[in-house]
């Protein structure tokens, strides 16, 4: 019999790959973390990518949450919480462990699960702890979902500043002095962990600067004039984490530089400087998040200094086998040194954050940003690599 006068059933159009944008987390960045997936939603181009946005609370639940960019940003100098986007205050969504599998389901008490369809990529915009330092990127790992952003090492040395300075002074770059304090040494004798970080002031002078190792968008830091202050500066610095850094002050310009990854490798922006904040003691959350401390973009330097600073972020970026993207931090010295401060494999990418602004200078804007991210991470497979 012909089938030649029969209907036809028509082609089916390919799927978009779908987007799944995880944002919030169990960290003290939770907020930030919001405002940034606000940014990245609504500069996702709908024509190339389904999304799906998953908000994770700040206990860890893992929430479905509402497409609502507008809804995601500080207003009255309040940040804004996943609890206030999720569709449900019990509801939780479900990633795959398999990797022949990456459908998410969504499950609610005494409600039959529901898919919600295959993920394709997720692109993390978790700043902090329990999201940018590995973790999240092991449980994808697991699964087999490609992600946008550093792998497992990576995310956990950009985290964690001690061996983030120990792995740049291995391959060369120069750092600034630092003691570090570990919870066993505190406990072990809080006085002599005390004394440790007095002889450094002796050596280095004051200020100092008493960081949480493990944190960033600079909550927790105290700057400390003198020994007054140290005390309630250790205590700030372990609320947010109970292992603590201690860096001398390096007098200079605050530059940054971003690094993106290309078809052909990374490749850096034009460098940024962060000047002189007037109503703040150093450039801190306030300062970035708040009021919006403007930034100068491209940053006032010779053409030799911003080959070097460019070249220098590379490095970083290879160093810590950096993926997708890295904002790296630097000191430019009085007597001309560029000297790493840090780098953030998840930087900000808020209207007002540096890494976007440094991109869109050197002729990348903020929607090509986005899908270039999501164009490595989709190429990149996982596992060892």
């Amino acid at each position: 019999m012909s089938t030649e006068n029969l209907p036809q059933s028509p082609e089916q159009p390919p799927r978009k790959p779908r987007v799944a944008v995880v944002f919030g987390g169990r960290s003290s960045e939770h907020g930030i973390s919001v405002v940034t997936a606000g940014a990245v939603l609504r500069a996702i181009d709908r024509t190339k990518y389904d999304v799906l946005p998953i908000g994770i609370t700040r206990d860890g639940r893992w929430a479905l949450t509402a497409d609502e960019p507008d809804r995601m940003a500080i207003v009255d100098r309040r940040q804004p919480d996943v609890e206030q986007l999720a569709e449900s205050s019990e509801g939780g969504v479900i990633l795959p462990v398999d990797p022949a599998n990456r459908e998410v389901v969504y499950s609610e008490p005494g409600s039959v699960p529901k898919a919600l369809g295959e993920v394709d990529v997720v692109f993390p915009v978790l700043h902090g702890p329990y999201g940018e330092d590995g973790t999240l990127q092991g449980l994808l790992e697991l699964s087999g979902v490609p992600y946008v952003g550093a792998g497992v090492l990576a995310s956990a040395v950009g985290q964690d500043k001690e061996y983030m300075k120990r792995v740049f002074t291995s391959f060369g770059l120069s750092v600034g002095p630092y003691v570090v304090i570990r919870p066993r040494e505190w406990e072990r004798d809080e006085s002599a962990a005390r004394k440790k970080i007095i002889d450094f002031a002796g050596e280095h002078g004051w200020p100092l600067f008493i960081k949480p190792a493990r944190a960033g968008s600079s909550i927790g830091i105290t700057k400390v004039d003198s020994l007054e202050g140290l005390d309630e500066a250790i205590e700030e610095a372990q609320r947010h984490d109970p292992k603590i850094i201690v860096e001398a002050l390096l007098r200079g310009r605050e530059i940054e530089c971003g690094v993106l990854e290309f078809e052909d490798g990374p490749r850096a922006s034009v460098p940024a400087e962060i000047p002189p904040v007037q109503s703040h003691a150093y450039y801190d959350f306030e300062a970035k998040y708040i009021d919006s401390t403007p930034g100068l973009v491209p940053a006032p330097l010779t053409p030799e200094q911003t080959a070097e600073v460019q070249r220098l972020a590379v490095d970083a970026f290879e160093a810590a086998s950096c993926e997708g993207l890295v904002r790296a931090d630097f000191f430019l010295t009085e007597d001309g040194e560029f000297v790493i401060n840090e780098i953030n494999t998840m930087p900000g990418f808020t209207p007002i954050s540096m890494y976007p602004k440094m991109w869109e200078a050197s002729g990348v804007a903020y929607p090509e940003l986005v899908d270039r991210l999501i164009g490595a991470a989709l190429r990149r497979p996982t596992g060892l690599r």
